[in-house]
């Protein structure tokens, strides 16, 4: 694998009520190069009055930008996506530096992200409310959407642009300032976003940019009555916790949480085009995404043919550091996450199965797991009922609608699925019956700026994106007026 030498870093900073502080005696951490093991900077924590002071700049921001024009927060969207693109190259870089993935797939995030920003900026000009009919003749009746206030988002590392400027482009297109504790791993592009909005003129205040010990700066932020919402993305265990936290204050939330995706490929599917697209999409990010494909479950008759083209396809996958031009799968983001997938390799093979390719780190340097794919997966295996969160997949065989559907739906993750058939009966019947907040068939669909993406059960509440988008940002006002 090639180890290409790398840029300086620029060390991270706090960005609050419109200035960006740097270390300045702070408690610091290292950040880390998943590929080399090597520091590349260190960045500062909040203090409790770094927190208190992003707190009183939002309150302050509030009282000013919930009553700013849609128009204003228009032109401040739009310019931020035309941003994105124009600084997707060195924003992507930070990305790969941080957390490994492959530089394209960074500038990708980045690029794509810009249309987020330019929904947010069409969207947020039709927060409309209604006039309801009155009973009486001197009666006026009306429905407003008013924005919550403050809020407090906390997002995670596996895609730092992407689940940060989700958040922010849709409290700030609603007329609510935004305090983000984005990943302490991978802090540029959080910063980075928080520069564009400077340059693109949005008020002191209405973003604010803080780092520590999670537990520590979620606990703060959520207890202040200042905050009015709350929105997260990452595990199930930490977003009970701060759902917890929440909902002892009567707070609103939006949780996007884990998966566990199941994929159901039916005999009657083009199997060759499933497995050629599953095994893209499975090792994307290192298999590091909350939507990933994990539970493979493939029809008995066409098991054979579609096991032999995923393995196939997944050994010519080029692991490598993120910054080398052939590599399509960087490390993982972190040491730890190469000895969970030890765990569950060693896990599968006890309960039966085989592993057909990978199954084991490549280098003593990075943190490097080759690609695998485990056969004959038992269901009460490690790698089906507990989310890999890394580049595995487990497979098994199935037998009819009825069974597969019974296995998919039996863990209590519902964020995302998968299903390849060319019946218009069984898309049908799999539409209805998987429980997910997102159905994928015959194709990777979701996710886009003009959909909804959120989970059920477990996997969350509220939807991120659509329509939906501004809903966890809005409180609903009556108003009746008798002359």
């Amino acid at each position: 694998m090639n180890q290409p030498t790398h840029p300086a870093y620029e060390d991270p900073c706090l960005y609050i009520d419109g200035e960006f502080v740097a270390a300045e005696g702070r408690r610091t951490q290292a950040i880390v190069n998943p590929a080399t093991g090597q520091t590349i900077g260190h960045l500062p924590h909040a203090t409790r009055e770094d927190l208190d002071r992003a707190l009183a700049a939002a309150e302050r921001a509030f009282a000013s930008w919930r009553h700013s024009s849609p128009m204003e927060r228009s032109r401040v969207l739009r310019r931020v996506g035309e941003l994105s693109r124009e600084r997707a190259q060195a924003i992507g870089r930070g990305i790969t530096l941080e957390m490994g993935k492959p530089l394209a797939e960074a500038v990708a995030e980045v690029v794509n992200c810009a249309e987020h920003c330019e929904w947010h900026a069409e969207e947020c000009r039709r927060i409309y409310g209604r006039v309801v009919p009155p009973r009486l003749p001197n009666v006026r009746q009306m429905v407003l959407r008013e924005p919550v206030g403050v809020c407090a988002a906390f997002t995670p590392w596996n895609f730092p642009y992407n689940q940060a400027i989700r958040k922010i482009a849709a409290a700030i297109g609603a007329g609510c300032p935004v305090i983000i504790k984005g990943p302490e791993d991978a802090p540029s592009a959080v910063l980075a976003i928080a520069r564009m909005f400077r340059d693109a003129g949005l008020p002191k205040g209405v973003l604010n940019v803080v780092w520590g010990v999670p537990a520590e700066v979620s606990e703060h932020l959520i207890r202040s009555p200042i905050v009015r919402k709350i929105s997260f993305t990452g595990s199930v265990a930490v977003g009970r916790h701060l759902a917890s936290l929440a909902g002892a204050q009567m707070k609103r939330m939006t949780m996007e949480l884990g998966g566990h995706s199941p994929v159901l490929v039916f005999a009657d599917a083009d199997i060759d085009r499933a497995a050629d697209m599953l095994a893209t999409f499975k090792f994307r990010n290192a298999g590091q995404v909350c939507v990933s494909p994990t539970r493979f479950f493939v029809q008995e008759p066409c098991w054979d043919r579609f096991m032999e083209r995923f393995i196939a396809k997944t050994r010519q996958i080029k692991v490598g550091d993120g910054l080398a031009p052939d590599t399509t799968m960087g490390p993982l983001a972190h040491a730890r996450r190469v000895e969970a997938m030890g765990q569950f390799v060693e896990d599968a093979r006890s309960r039966g199965a085989r592993i057909e390719t990978g199954g084991e780190r490549l280098t003593e340097a990075g943190c490097f797991f080759a690609p695998t794919v485990i056969s004959h997966a038992h269901d009460a295996s490690m790698a089906m009922t507990q989310e890999p969160f890394g580049p595995i997949a487990a497979c098994a065989p199935f037998r009819d609608l009825d069974e597969v559907l019974k296995r998919a739906n039996a863990l209590a993750y519902g964020l995302s699925s998968y299903a390849f058939t060319t019946s218009t009966r069984t898309a049908l019947a799999v539409q209805n019956g998987l429980e997910a907040g997102m159905v994928n068939i015959n194709h990777f669909g979701q996710a886009l700026a003009e959909t909804p993406f959120g989970g059920i059960k477990d996997s969350g509440m509220g939807s991120e994106g659509g329509t939906e988008t501004f809903d966890g940002y809005l409180v609903t006002k009556f108003v009746t007026q008798m002359d």
